[in-house]
C-alpha cells in the first residue's frame, strides 16, 4: 500500500487568518485546528469514538509521560500509539522538553547528553537527548514529531535566552538528522527566543535553513501575559514560511485561540478544556460558567440548549451543579466532553468565517466574551 505524503496546502484567507488543509495518511486536519491532549495514551474521562465526533481531527500525545508510563516497548508491542488507545487518525507528539523543564526537579541539561532529569513518579534517572526524544517518538509511530528544545522559564533576563536559544537550535539540528527521510510523516521546528522579537526571528531564521514541515512557536504560556503573547506573534507570525503549518503550543483559552488565529496562526493544543471539565469549569458562548457555584442550584437549563450531540442538552446546570458537589464521576465526563466539544464549535466558526470573509466581525464580537 502507497502511504499518502504529508502535505499542508492554504485553501482561503482573511486578512492574516487562514484556513488550510493538513493532510496525512490516517486523514486530512482541518486548519485552524485545536488538538485535545491526550497526554497518557487517553484524552481524560472520555471515549476516543466521542473525541472524533465532536470534530476532532488529530490529538496530542505527550512523550516525557509515556516513556515513564507505561514505556515505548509497550506501546510498540501493542501495535503503535494509534492502536495502543483506539485512535486510527492523526497523532503529533511533543518532544518532552516542556515536561522535562517543569515536572522534573532536579534536571540537568547538558549540550551533549541531553537533558538528565529523575521521574517525578518515582525518581528513575532518564536521559532524554534530542535523538532519543526522535526514537521514541517513532516507536510511538507519531504522524507529527517535534524536535526536542529547551523551554526556559519567563525572564526578562535576554542572555538567558540567547543561551537557550542557542542550545535548541543545536539540538533540532540533531533531531532533524535523527528523523531522517520519511515523506509520510512530519518533524516540526520550534522557535524559542522567549519576549524578545529579534532573538524569535533569529530562531526562525535558523529553523529555516535545517528545514522542517511546519515551524512551532514554543516557549509560551509559561506564564505571560495575553498581550505579550500577542506581542511575540505579531512579531514573528509574518516571518513564518506561507506554505508550512504554524503551531502555538500548549495555547489556550478560547479568546487566546481567536486573537492567534487572527495572527496567523493555524494548530494549538491545550489541556484547558479537559483539565476544566474536571474541576466544574465550562467553556460556553456566552462566557465561562463555574458550575460549583451554588447559584446553579435553581438552573434548570442546559449549558448550550442548542447542543444536541451526546445528548448534552438533556443535562441541566442544576444536575451538574449537583454531580461536581457530590464528586460524582459522571460530572467530569460530562463537562470534559461540553468543553472539547465547545472548541470544535469554535473551530469550525473560525474556519467558517475565514471562508466568507467576515472573520474579523467574527473575532470582535467574541475575543472579550470568551
Amino acid at each position: 500500500m502507497t502511504l499518502k505524503k504529508f502535505t499542508f496546502n492554504v485553501e482561503s484567507n482573511d486578512h492574516l487568518a487562514r484556513t488550510g488543509i493538513i493532510s496525512t495518511h490516517r486523514g486530512n486536519i482541518r486548519t485552524p485546528a485545536f488538538m485535545p491532549v491526550g497526554t497518557q495514551a487517553t484524552v481524560k474521562a472520555t471515549f476516543m469514538d466521542d473525541i472524533k465526533e465532536t470534530g476532532s481531527d488529530v490529538i496530542l500525545g505527550n512523550t516525557y509521560h509515556l516513556m515513564i508510563r507505561p514505556g515505548v516497548d509497550r506501546v510498540v508491542s501493542a501495535g503503535g500509539l494509534h492502536k495502543f488507545m483506539n485512535w486510527p487518525y492523526p497523532i503529533l507528539t511533543d518532544s518532552g522538553g516542556f515536561q522535562v523543564m517543569s515536572l522534573s526537579k532536579l534536571t540537568k541539561i547538558d549540550r551533549e547528553k541531553g537533558a538528565i532529569f529523575n521521574s517525578h513518579i518515582d525518581g528513575k534517572e532518564f536521559i532524554l537527548s534530542p535523538e532519543e526524544s526522535i526514537k521514541i517518538q517513532k516507536g510511538l509511530n507519531s504522524d507529527i514529531l517535534m524536535v526536542l528544545d529547551e523551554c526556559p522559564k519567563k525572564t526578562v533576563d535576554k542572555n538567558i535566552i540567547k543561551k537557550s536559544l542557542s542550545l535548541s537550535t543545536y539540538w533540532a539540528q540533531r533531531s532533524k538528522k535523527a528523523f531522517g527521510l520519511n515523506p509520510h510523516k512530519a518533524l516540526f521546528g520550534i522557535i524559542q527566543g522567549g519576549l524578545f522579537n529579534d532573538l524569535r526571528k533569529e530562531s526562525l531564521e535558523q529553523l529555516v535553513k535545517i528545514d522542517f514541515d511546519g515551524y512551532a512557536v514554543g516557549g509560551l504560556a509559561v506564564g505571560e501575559t495575553q498581550t505579550e503573547m500577542f506581542n511575540v506573534l505579531d512579531g514573528i507570525t509574518k516571518f513564518m514560511p506561507a506554505d508550512k503549518p504554524r503551531y502555538l503550543m500548549g495555547v489556550g483559552t478560547p479568546a487566546d485561540i481567536l486573537g492567534a488565529v487572527k495572527r496567523g496562526i493555524d494548530m494549538f493544543d491545550c489541556v484547558m478544556p479537559s483539565r476544566s471539565g474536571r474541576t466544574g469549569l465550562a467553556f460556553t458562548w456566552e462566557g465561562r460558567i463555574n458550575l460549583r457555584n451554588s447559584k446553579y442550584q435553581k438552573d434548570n437549563m442546559p449549558l448550550d440548549a442548542n447542543c444536541d450531540k451526546f445528548n448534552l442538552n438533556k443535562y441541566s446546570k442544576n444536575y451538574l451543579n449537583h454531580l461536581f458537589n457530590t464528586n460524582e464521576i459522571l460530572a467530569s465526563m460530562l463537562l470534559t466532553l461540553h468543553n472539547i466539544n465547545f472548541y470544535q464549535e469554535l473551530m469550525h466558526s473560525i474556519r467558517d468565517n475565514i471562508k466568507k470573509g467576515t472573520f474579523l466581525k467574527f473575532h470582535d464580537e467574541y475575543i472579550d466574551i470568551l
